[in-house]
């Protein structure tokens, strides 16, 4: 990259699309800075995990996208040319304080870190982490760009607002923000509490000897599955267009968590049905309409199309955790 280099702010880096695009961009000659809780700082081993292997290339900053000021003086600071909004809190939560919580962060955040845009570096380019999660209940299968909103869970919402919050500052200030609207996406470096990392990791941990059973809800439940490097590929093609646009990141094609479990079991020579107990405590209800995204419009528009299919992902996800358990 010819003159000065780009700068580039991450929320989120320190999860799993954080880390993988803070690599992307390093590699196409970004300084590359992120926020971080100061929490994370403390503990590095355990909480900076994916990317303590880039600590020395990439600028940490300590702050809470839950606070204003902060934002707004790390957006000062740094004065980046571009800003992925990754973070976020999209676990189950189980109490109405919980969700309250949730709501606020993932609104407030990109409300925050928009209008401190505006103020400091109104020519930088957003990128909003959008989710499959603001269709909900679908009206039909694939979704597009134009499928209307139905959400069913309190994530959902808020990603649903974060939505039309970058649509607004785009329409009415002429700011350059995109939204991703994302489908499941994985990779080794998803955490544990998701059911493609637990899949793979419980059966390595079979397979040597260190678990004896896993347990699953629905097993007939289908996912539109991609690989995480893939799609921040795509979020990276978003903001390098010549004008600001909304996107589906998916595969087009949905696996059900039965051929998962088939598949990652047959990689370590395992007979899924002898370890596996379905547990009715763990079933989510089932979708009406299948969650699947058609992605033509990043396909023409951005040149984007998922490079690496859903067998090859599971492959490498138990490639990483029997090295990981080999040490």
């Amino acid at each position: 990259m010819r003159g000065k280099k780009k700068k580039a702010l991450i929320t989120g880096i320190s999860g799993q699309d954080g880390s993988y695009l803070a690599e992307l961009l390093l590699e196409n000659g970004y300084e590359v800075h992120g926020i971080v809780r100061r929490i994370n700082l403390e503990d590095p081993e355990r909480r900076l995990w994916r990317i303590l292997h880039i600590l020395d290339k990439i600028h940490l900053h300590v702050g809470s996208i839950d606070s204003y000021p902060t934002i707004f003086n790390i957006i000062e600071k740094v004065k980046p040319d571009e800003i992925y909004n990754l973070a976020a809190q999209s676990f189950v939560v189980y109490s109405l304080d919980e969700e309250i919580n949730a709501l606020n962060t993932n609104i407030n955040s990109t409300m925050y870190i928009l209008s401190a845009m505006k103020e400091r570096v109104p020519e930088c380019r957003f990128y909003f982490a959008c989710s499959s999660e603001v269709f909900g209940i679908a009206p039909y299968s694939p979704q597009n760009e134009d499928t209307p909103f139905n959400p069913r869970s309190v994530y959902g919402i808020s990603k649903a607002a974060g939505f039309y919050i970058v649509k607004y500052f785009r329409q009415n200030y002429n700011m350059f923000c995109c939204s991703g609207i994302a489908y499941n996406h994985e990779s080794p470096r998803r955490g544990f509490e998701y059911v493609t990392r637990k899949i793979t990791n419980t059966a390595v941990r079979i397979k040597m000897g260190l678990s004896k059973e896993l347990r699953l809800g629905n097993l007939e439940a289908k996912r539109d599955w991609g690989y995480a490097p893939d799609f921040v590929r795509a979020m990276w093609l978003m903001l390098q267009q010549n004008e600001p646009d909304d996107y589906i990141i998916a595969t087009g094609e949905t696996h059900s968590v039965r051929e998962l479990l088939e598949f990652a079991f047959e990689c370590v020579g395992l007979d899924w049905k002898k370890y596996v107990v379905e547990d009715p405590i763990l079933y989510r209800p089932a979708e009406p309409v299948e969650l699947k995204g058609d992605y033509s419009k990043a396909k023409k528009k951005l040149g984007w199309s998922p490079s690496v299919n859903f067998y090859q992902m599971i492959e490498t996800m138990i490639k990483e955790d029997l090295k990981l358990y080999s040490k």
